[in-house]
């Protein structure tokens, strides 16, 4: 590192021979002067104190984006530089981000205008994808992406590279029932990059600032947390504060607010459910869905209202002629993970007269109707199969990608979706509840489906009929029929990087993962 300092005249040891030697020829007394020597100030008993002006003008030369010549430097035009700190800003960011991650901590402290550069999020980045900036107990962790808690699968957190840290931050969505605002987050913990041997982490949970924690990779795709000081999570007023702390922030409510018993309920079980969990924590990656130019809409994350529970994040996802919306985050009767609604592409429901919206009974006819030809279907797909292999198990039910069943129905679905028109009027049946009255008034089109109702801690569930209502590319909607409830989602356009499936195996493998946990 001395022998690069004095090569190009940056860090401690800038005595280099050919920079004293260039400056004094352009002082136009090369002659009358003596020769700065290859000894370093270091040696010579400088200490080294003598560059810090010098550090901190080139850093004020390099701020505006590319650097300024120095003015006892300016020469002829087109000159190569004398010093690294003269190269562009974007050309150092090149250089520094192709050298080994665990280097970067020192050539930080080399000078101001060094660390400056550091600070730029594309070398790191860059690091964390290649895993060569790790420390020793952190393993393989890619830092990028999104992730779930799969203790506490009521949280979504994205880490995020800033400067010299990974911060772990945990994604909220807005206040009930206001599925338009953009998604809240607060930081969970932060990993300091300046250590080569063992990575410093700061549980950031609470509201008493940063304090001690642990990080360990448990296996590839997995990590978890743990705080060492979860006195800091707790208030002087106890739980009581506590609740009503996270009442206000979590709902933009207090409890008076809330007048329902049933919807106190509900939310204190998940406060009790929420704050066990801020201690040790588990998060396992979480791939976003593959798409497909025949998909109805592209798929990803969006946020949907749940009654009485909130607003919680569901995942779409296409697969064939079958769209599914998983469960991202949870609540006291369907935990993450889960299969919250089905969408069945091959049979699309035909509600162009708004009367025929407007009657409930009128619309639970042409979806029942719809759900017992599904089931005709399915037994006469099954039967077919019997007689050409009796050996062979029978299918499962509403199908399997690619199918035969599925196939014919493709074809179906095709030529109504081409004559359907490019929107239709679209009003919520009476007597059906809505936590966000402002939903769209017009929809693209209708889908039978069907969605998954359970008892507290997930007792008893099962699959009951409703109606997709695709609005636009960002928005759609459920009505479940048993429940007499409406749900509105719309999309979350949050860009997380580096967070699409390598495959659409490695996508369905992940679904079935998370699933299997929650189960």
């Amino acid at each position: 590192m001395a022998v690069c300092a004095r090569l190009c005249g940056v860090g401690p040891a800038r005595g280099c021979r050919r920079r004293g030697a260039a400056r004094e020829q352009r002082r136009g007394g090369a002659g009358d002067s003596e020769p700065d020597t290859d000894t370093d100030p270091e040696e010579a008993g400088g200490g080294g104190g003598g560059g810090s002006e010098e550090d901190e003008e080139a850093a004020e030369r390099i701020e505006g984006g590319r650097p300024l010549p120095h003015p006892a430097e300016a020469g002829p035009a087109g000159r190569a530089p004398l010093s690294i700190l003269e190269l562009p800003p974007e050309l150092l960011v090149q250089i520094f981000g192709s050298l080994p991650g665990t280097d970067l901590p020192s050539l930080a402290r080399v000078c101001t205008t060094f660390r400056r550069i550091l600070r730029t999020d594309t070398i790191w980045r860059r690091r964390c994808r290649e895993g060569t900036a790790r420390p020793e107990n952190m393993g393989s962790v890619k830092t990028c992406g999104s992730w779930r808690s799969q203790e506490c699968p009521v949280e979504m957190f994205m880490p995020s590279v800033d400067g010299l840290f990974i911060i772990g931050w945990m994604y909220l969505p807005p206040h009930d029932p206001h599925v338009d605002d953009p998604m809240r987050f607060k930081p969970l913990f932060r990993i300091h990059l300046m250590e080569r041997k063992a990575a410093t982490v700061e549980c950031m949970y609470g509201h008493k600032g940063p304090h001690n924690g642990h990080i360990q990779i448990v296996k590839k795709d997995e990590f978890s947390t743990k705080c060492n000081q979860t006195d800091h999570h707790r208030m002087s007023g106890g739980r009581q504060e506590e609740f009503r702390t996270w009442l206000r922030e979590e709902w933009g409510r207090t409890l008076e607010d809330i007048f329902h018993e049933h919807m106190q309920e509900l939310i204190l079980m998940k406060f009790i459910y929420t704050s066990q969990y801020d201690n040790c924590l588990t998060y396992r990656r979480i791939y976003l869905p593959p798409s497909s130019p025949d998909d109805l809409i592209k798929p990803g994350l969006f946020k949907g209202t749940y009654g009485s529970h909130g607003l919680e994040i569901v995942m779409l996802s296409f697969h064939g002629k079958k769209a599914k919306g998983t469960k991202i985050t949870g609540d006291p009767n369907i935990p993450a993970g889960q299969q919250t609604v089905e969408i069945d592409l091959a049979h699309p429901l035909h509600l162009a007269d708004i009367e025929n919206l407007r009657d409930f009974s009128e619309l639970s006819r042409i979806v029942l109707e719809v759900q017992e030809q599904v089931r005709r279907e399915e037994q006469e797909q099954e039967h077919r199969q019997e007689e050409e292999d009796p050996s062979q198990p029978a299918a499962k039910p509403l199908g399997g990608e690619g199918a035969e069943g599925e196939d014919t129905a493709a074809g179906t679905e095709g030529s109504t979706q081409d004559k359907a028109p490019a929107s239709q009027p679209f009003v919520l049946p009476i007597g059906v509840i809505s936590r966000n009255e402002d939903y769209p008034r017009t929809c693209r089109i209708c889908y039978y489906g069907t969605g998954l109702i359970a008892g507290h801690g997930f007792t008893s569930p099962e699959r009951t009929p409703g109606v997709f209502v695709l609005f636009d590319d960002d928005r759609f909607g459920f009505i479940w029929l048993d429940l007499k409830s409406f749900s509105l989602y719309s999309r979350i356009k949050v860009a997380f990087q580096n967070a699409d499936a390598p495959s659409r195996e490695a996508f369905d493998e992940m679904l079935k993962n998370i699933q299997s946990l929650a189960t």
